[in-house]
């Protein structure tokens, strides 16, 4: 696709949610996303820390935050069996 064409659709799609009045909840949920991977890094952070000394650690980047920040502990655990398991 045409970068022109590209910017033109995104710049559109501006254009109407400020029309609409609706930009504040794409943001808001931005946000809201961006907290949640960041605690997901935090609590990874702390696993790798505290279980350092039994052999667990988890690396921590974007997809593994992000895994971590939506799912919370079941995420943790699947990203431990994954690693553990799969991964082996």
């Amino acid at each position: 696709m045409n970068p022109i064409t590209v910017f033109a659709i995104a710049g559109g799609a501006i254009v109407l949610l400020l029309m609409n009045g609706s930009f504040r909840n794409p943001i808001k949920w931005v946000g809201r996303l961006a907290v949640k991977v960041v605690a997901g890094a935090l609590f990874l952070f702390v696993l790798n820390a505290l279980g350092s000394g039994i052999g667990i650690h988890i690396p921590i980047n974007a997809g593994t935050s992000a895994v971590s920040g939506l799912l919370g502990i079941p995420g943790i655990a699947a990203l431990y069996v994954i690693k553990t398991y799969i991964l082996v």
